[in-house]
């Protein structure tokens, strides 16, 4: 599934050529993906200007002055930018058309989303998707003290607590297992426990293995390819996510996988205690 760096790196490709650009026209090969599209959408978009994009946490947000477009990319969606002559392939379901260009989004196991928020039903932070996200890991106030304080009394996991989603938004599996490993410590251990100086250590390591995964386009173990039509090559340096029973970089000890809420979890009995 694309993860923050992932939505990150798309929302990067596709602003020059969305951003201040009128939209001509809205094309729909199905009724819907994960929910239905919204039926009136080529009227409520064709002939309005998009003024911006954003991101929260998964989630792309292409902005009108009179409301928001939210895209989901799901476990498999990726958007191109195309010329308009461009064939459809298939599972090519949604197409926004925008100046000379046509930003279409393909998605072959429509878990996606493409949803509408109206201006007037107030900030797109509050759609029902968004309001009980939590912080941006890569924003000034997501810090040690803040993650220390909220975590006082969550006795479940500290991996788990950070794909939850509600504390720290945008962690997703793979980062949040390159993350503890980079902070040594044990996925394993309830939050509560940690010390506020492991927490600083895990601030750092979440923020620089998020700021390294965008720089590398992000990670394209399956579906998941840029704008570009290129691949992200961030899992070519992973040191522990997808390498059980490989020698750990830092020590050579193996890296296991355990299971946690149905997540592979890797991490290596030595470095992260």
């Amino acid at each position: 599934m694309p993860e923050l760096p992932e939505i990150e790196v798309t929302r990067r490709g596709v602003a020059p050529y969305l951003e201040g650009q009128l939209v001509t026209g809205v094309t729909l090969r199905r009724s819907g993906l994960r929910w239905p599209f919204p039926p009136d959408l080529a009227q409520r978009l064709t002939g309005r200007r998009i003024a911006k994009t954003g991101r929260r946490g998964k989630y792309l947000l292409i902005g009108f002055e009179h409301g928001t477009l939210i895209v989901h990319l799901g476990m498999s969606g990726h958007l191109r930018i195309l010329p308009p002559d461009a064939v459809p392939k298939p599972h090519d379901h949604f197409d926004l058309s925008v100046g000379a260009n046509v930003m279409r989004m393909n998605d072959p196991r429509r878990f996606g989303a493409v949803l509408w928020h109206d201006a007037a039903d107030g900030l797109v932070d509050e759609h029902i998707l968004l309001r009980s996200l939590g912080i941006e890991p890569l924003e000034e106030l997501f810090n040690a003290r803040f993650l220390h304080k909220l975590t006082r009394n969550r006795s479940a996991a500290i991996k788990q607590v950070l794909l939850a989603g509600d504390i720290v938004v945008g962690v997703g599996n793979i980062y949040a297992s390159e993350s503890l490993f980079k902070a040594g410590i044990n996925p394993k251990t309830p939050a509560s426990r940690i010390s506020l100086a492991r927490y600083e250590k895990l601030v750092a390591a979440i923020r620089e293995t998020l700021a390294a995964a965008i720089e590398q386009g992000g990670s394209s173990l399956r579906d998941f390819i840029g704008v570009n039509g290129q691949s992200g090559y961030f899992q070519q340096n992973y040191f522990v996510y997808d390498r059980s029973g490989e020698p750990c970089r830092v020590c050579g000890a193996l890296v296991r996988q355990i299971k946690q809420g149905q997540r592979s979890t890797f991490y290596c009995v030595a470095c992260q205690r």
